[in-house]
């Protein structure tokens, strides 16, 4: 039976084993966590609006039923594509057909000794730790006697303002502006100082002017400090310098937290040296219009590793929407190949895309409609309810979103594991 090997268990390599099931392939699904997480609502895990078990779910779970589907807990490490061969944590995996999905790390721009100050936000051991860090520096705040101390530790630094960063800072903006009003005896969160800093003119600049606009008018209502056209000069354990044209600032900030950068995952890089594989700036592989690696037909790369033209000529971006497409049509194309058949090239059917800044508030770019304010809000949170991919997912979330807007509560305030701060 035809061996198809799935490297990474994001949102591509699970649809595509999703869908391989109960086909005449033997699937082997190889990650070295054993859950699936849904990385759009990580943030609200870092900002304590939801739980690790909200949006996390075992793949063993989501593949019952599919016995051809075998989940593999094993970190992979290198390739011998002319044995066709993996090697991982356990040892060699032969494999025909090859799909990697393993996505994408931070980048800090080669100052890669800024990720011990400013953690980002791609797995859930990173949400928690950002949690730790939020409430751990409120916290410290409450018992701090020197005045300028005690300002350091209620300032809160993300930089990139793109969706992840837009996200996540106007959630600590309704935490410290909403949620935790009264919570403390000796400070007063609303005090807390939240700055996003942006390289480029403005936030979110994939979107368009007007919903752009609209971000920043949520952003700056939620307390957030709007930095634009500043770069980061320099991170240090609790401090941010950047510059803008008005010369060099420091501010001192005990939480840094990045949304500024990607490149491609260190098995990416790896998997890259040894096809030969061409790759773009930030290490992400180019891929035929088939999503298979050109020098090598039986290698696919997908989701946010893939540097990919579709059919329609567009460059398919790195969201979670276009890694779900990229796998089905691989499984699609595996399928149609046992029957004789093949596909016309990938093309990507762009649905447009959303982000929430604090309750109420939201942006949303469709296309054929861009909404903001409570009717995106209310219909961002549709698309992310319906997107959960277990049905006793959908129903926690949505409680849990509900009881938190009706009772003015924030949830899961826990401070639990060693901290990670220098």
């Amino acid at each position: 039976m035809n061996h198809v090997v799935i490297i990474g268990g994001g949102f591509g390599g699970l649809f595509a084993a999703r869908a391989l099931g109960r086909s005449g392939y033997r699937v082997t699904l190889m990650d070295r966590r054993n859950f699936h997480t849904f990385q759009p609502l990580l943030y609200q895990v870092a900002t304590g609006a939801l739980t690790t078990g909200d949006i996390a779910t075992p793949y063993r779970l989501v593949l019952r039923g599919r016995d051809n589907v075998y989940p593999l807990l094993s970190e992979a490490r290198s390739i011998d594509p002319q044995r066709r061969v993996v090697i991982h944590d356990h040892g060699e995996l032969e494999y025909d057909t090859l799909i990697v999905g393993t996505g994408v790390q931070h980048s800090y721009f080669g100052k890669d000794e800024w990720g011990r100050y400013a953690p980002g936000l791609k797995t859930l051991e990173h949400a928690l730790d950002i949690r730790r860090r939020i409430y751990s520096a409120l916290e410290r705040a409450e018992v701090e006697i020197d005045p300028e101390r005690q300002r350091a530790l209620m300032t809160f630094a993300v930089i990139g303002a793109g969706p992840t960063g837009v996200e996540l800072a106007g959630a600590i903006g309704e935490l410290t502006q909403h949620y935790m009003n009264g919570d403390f005896r000796r400070i007063d969160p609303r005090q807390s100082r939240i700055l996003l800093i942006e390289g480029l003119p403005d936030v979110l600049p994939a979107m368009h002017p007007s919903l752009r606009a609209a971000a920043r008018r949520s952003l700056e209502g939620l307390g957030v400090t709007v930095l634009t056209q500043a770069r980061v000069q320099e991170l240090g354990a609790e401090h941010v310098s950047y510059v803008t044209d008005a010369g060099t600032t420091t501010v001192p900030a005990a939480t840094l937290l990045w949304a500024a950068g990607v490149q491609a995952s260190d098995f990416g890089r790896m998997l890259a040296q040894a096809t030969g594989a061409q790759t773009d700036r930030a290490g992400r592989l180019y891929v035929s219009p088939g999503l298979s690696l050109p020098q090598h037909p039986d290698i696919f790369v997908i989701g946010d590793l893939a540097h990919c033209e579709d059919a329609a000529g567009a460059t398919v971006p790195g969201l979670a929407p276009a890694a779900i497409q990229m796998g089905q049509y691989v499984a699609r194309l595996l399928r149609a190949r046992t029957r004789g058949r093949s596909l016309p090239p990938f093309r990507y059917a762009d649905k447009g895309s959303m982000a929430v800044i604090g309750r109420n508030h939201a942006v949303g770019d469709l296309h054929w409609l861009r909404v903001s304010g409570f009717t995106a809000w209310l219909l961002w949170i549709l698309v992310h309810i319906l997107s959960l991919i277990q049905p006793e997912k959908r129903v926690r979330v949505f409680v849990q979103w509900a009881w938190r807007y009706f009772s003015n509560q924030s949830g899961d305030r826990l401070i639990t594991g060693e901290s990670r701060k220098p």
